[in-house]
């Protein structure tokens, strides 16, 4: 199987399985939901949080507004009684006045927050560096944890304006936001390597050829947006290696230097004629005037 590791930018994403004879299509689909499946994850987990101090969602009415304002403008939350979490509320105040401050109780937050690091660490970037190709199952695994968990604490379902049911629906609305800068839609989404853009209507092995042990970075692009900067020659983690073993070669020689002291060639034992000058009898011979 050919491996690809998927970076946008210098920085990594995650590893794909595949084969050569792949059509570039099919892998361009494949690549975009994975990464968009765990750009989806990252926002559930970051919400997720919010879920277990303050409870759901405002509508959107209500959102931001001090309680003397909603009590003048007469204004209701009509999903406060529907969306009661399992085992009781606990309240704590939504200090920017985003969600109800009726938050669940410690054995419920519990729950979500386990089942958020399990998801977490499904579609880490750091399965780059234990080699573990993500799939398509494993964003859809963490998605169901996430909703399983979810309909625990929250039996009767989440209110429909709830950002986290919004993002299980598809429903999100990203629009002028950071987060929809990030993502990429299938029709816009372009494959590099080797500085070369991978041309829909072909094949994987037209850029690389049929040897399915291949390992290659692939860098995902937006059109429009040119090539990637190249990938550098020594990667940081080789740099530091380098570094390392400059500094502990430079040390050894400081050591070497201090050690080469030659001063015990003048040591009356370290002579070698000392032996033939005392046969000789030449061993008290002094020059000078007496």
């Amino acid at each position: 199987m050919v491996q690809l590791h998927l970076k946008r930018g210098d920085e990594s994403q995650f590893l794909l399985s595949t084969t050569v004879d792949v059509p570039l299509e099919s892998l361009i689909q494949q690549i975009t939901a994975i990464y968009n499946g765990r750009l989806k994850i990252d926002r559930i987990c970051a919400e997720i949080p919010e879920l277990a101090d303050h409870g759901v969602t405002l509508p959107p009415n209500m959102q931001g507004l001090t309680d003397d304002q909603i009590e003048e403008l007469k204004l209701k939350d009509e999903w406060e009684e529907k969306c009661v979490p399992s085992g009781g509320a606990v309240f704590k105040k939504d200090e920017i006045g985003r969600r109800n401050g009726h938050a669940p109780s410690d054995k419920m937050k519990e729950v979500l927050m386990k089942t958020v690091e399990e998801a977490k660490v499904l579609i880490s970037k750091k399965q780059v560096q234990a080699n573990v190709c993500v799939t398509m199952e494993m964003v859809k695994e963490a998605l169901d944890q996430l909703r399983g968990a979810v309909m625990i604490v929250y039996p009767m379902g989440l209110p429909p304006h709830d950002p986290i049911r919004m993002e299980f629906e598809d429903r999100e609305d990203l629009s002028q936001t950071q987060a929809s800068l990030q993502v990429i839609t299938e029709d816009e989404c372009q494959l590099w390597w080797a500085a070369k853009e991978m041309q829909r209507g072909k094949k994987l092995q037209d850029y690389i050829g049929k040897n399915e042990k291949t390992k290659l970075v692939v860098k995902i692009q937006k059109k429009g947006q040119g090539a990637p900067a190249r990938e550098p020659l020594v990667t940081e983690e080789q740099q530091k290696q380098m570094m390392m073993h400059y500094y502990r070669k430079q040390e050894e020689l400081k050591k070497l230097e201090e050690a080469d002291d030659d001063s015990h060639l003048d040591s009356e034992w370290s002579d070698r004629q000392a032996l033939k000058r005392q046969f000789q009898g030449l061993t008290n011979i002094k020059w000078g005037p007496r």
